[in-house]
């Protein structure tokens, strides 16, 4: 019986709310893994999951309000 990896969540994950639109932005990885990955989730549970992994927690969040600032956030709705 294999275990599964534990996936740890970032305490940087949050709930962002534009343009009156809510947005749920998760930060995680794999317990054995060092890169993380960004998902933002938008209010019709549609999920956008970067390509890109990020060195830190932080670099993720980051991204994600770089992308909100430049496009919106009507690039995460369906």
């Amino acid at each position: 019986m294999s275990i599964e990896p534990e996936l740890i969540q970032s305490p940087l994950g949050q709930t962002i709310t534009r343009d009156g639109h809510t947005l749920q932005v998760d930060i995680y990885r794999l317990e054995e893994e060092v890169a993380w990955v960004l998902e933002v989730i938008n209010e019709d549970g549609t999920s956008h999951v970067w390509d890109d992994r990020f060195p830190t927690d932080q670099a993720a969040l980051d991204a994600v309000h770089e992308a909100i600032d430049d496009e919106g956030v009507v690039g995460f709705l369906d």
